[in-house]
């Protein structure tokens, strides 16, 4: 028997002042307004979050049944001759959603206009249903009835979606006391979920959503933290389902178990990339590795791994530094030596017009001992075959 829609007021629930939840936005809102600061220097931690980014337009894709592994994803983005297939334009369009959600953030308004953006941008290039994961109507609120897969829950009917998104909107800038910030987040990403706008893709457009709701509210590189909300929606996809069904049932009681589990979640990450932050843990149990990772593998050569090794104990790296590699050599080889590993995306002047450089992996060979290395140490969940 096929579930039956049943209204569901969008409210602000408020949890106990003892509560575990309480604990959470105290700790979070704390972590909200600390400066991002740290020992890994700028130019390293910006490449961390582009392959944090990557990692999760990934793992959001996957939450919808995409199969594609990383080290696929990563060999097309190494690669500039592969063409995307329908799995690999899915992540890509998730990425551009992502920048497109950096660069406008300030100007972005939570309504209609954006939500449909972000849409456009998930959908684009890609077959509609049921053939593929795009839609035929791109940005545009459904017009039909729709289920949800692994969910008692019916969506509203084509007729009423404008009427619970306005309103969802009106909910999300309601001029609330800043502690109420993260329940609103959380609230806010089921509701979407149980309205279900689109005939497709609503999953990753939700997600997004959510990520920018987050990133305006202060947890991003300007002012707090990287993060994005998909790693804690996709570490245990049952788990997601699980609480986005049980507050389904509109009960104050379950709204703030699953509030619970997302802030959690949320702060799991934050600590994570705190962890980051740190040079001498990034350099002795991420990058290092990764170097000799690729080493052994013979995608760098002896003399290149010598190079970037100095890099990572460094941070930063000029031609005067590599010349015990060089001995008997002129200056003019060691400027070429570092021509060569700019050109293989391996180093890369820490500003422009400058000869200081660091390392450089967000798109080289390297990426896969990085990958590698965030994995083993729990950074990123990574799933037999990756």
């Amino acid at each position: 028997m096929r579930p039956s829609f049943k209204h569901s007021s969008l409210r602000l629930a408020v949890p106990d002042f003892n509560s575990p939840l309480t604990d959470l936005i105290i700790e979070l809102d704390y972590l909200r307004k600390k400066q991002l600061g740290g020992t890994t220097t700028p130019a390293v931690f910006f490449q961390l979050k582009q392959i944090f980014h990557t990692l999760e337009s990934i793992y959001s894709a996957r939450i919808e049944g995409n199969n594609t592994t990383i080290a696929e994803y990563i060999e097309t983005k190494l690669s500039e001759e592969t063409p995307p297939n329908k799995n690999i334009q899915e992540i890509l369009n998730m990425e551009q959603a992502m920048a497109f959600i950096d660069e406008h953030i300030k100007d972005v308004f939570f309504n209609r206009a954006f939500v449909s953006e972000l849409h456009k941008k998930v959908v684009d290039q890609l077959h509609p249903s049921p053939d593929g994961e795009g839609d035929k109507t791109p940005g545009v609120y459904r017009t039909v009835a729709v289920n949800i897969a692994r969910s008692n829950h019916k969506p509203p009917e084509p007729i009423q979606v404008t009427n619970y998104m306005d309103e969802l909107f009106a909910f999300i800038s309601h001029d609330d006391a800043p502690k109420f910030d993260l329940l609103k987040i959380a609230i806010a990403h089921h509701r979407f979920m149980w309205i279900h706008p689109f005939s497709n893709g609503n999953g990753r457009t939700g997600r997004l959503f959510t990520y920018a709701m987050l990133v305006k509210l202060g947890f991003h590189v300007d002012v707090g933290r990287i993060l994005n909300p998909t790693a804690i929606f996709c570490n245990n996809r049952q788990k997601y389902y699980q609480f986005l069904s049980l507050a389904d049932s509109g009960k104050d009681d379950d709204i703030l178990r699953w509030c619970e589990y997302v802030l959690a979640g949320l702060k799991d990450e934050i600590e994570k990339i705190d962890r980051l932050l740190d040079y001498k843990y990034l350099r002795s149990e991420i990058l290092l590795p990764a170097i000799s990772h690729s080493h052994e593998r013979k995608l760098i050569t002896d003399v290149e791994t010598k190079i970037l090794k100095k890099a990572v104990d460094k941070q930063v790296i000029q031609s005067s530094d590599i010349k015990e590699f060089f001995i008997g050599k002129a200056s003019s080889e060691i400027s070429r030596n570092i021509s060569r590993l700019r050109d293989k995306k391996m180093l890369m002047p820490i500003e422009e017009g400058t000869r200081k450089y660091v390392i450089r992996f967000d798109n080289s060979f390297l990426l896969r001992g990085i990958i590698k290395m965030l994995g083993e140490k729990s950074f990123i969940a990574i799933k037999e075959g990756d």
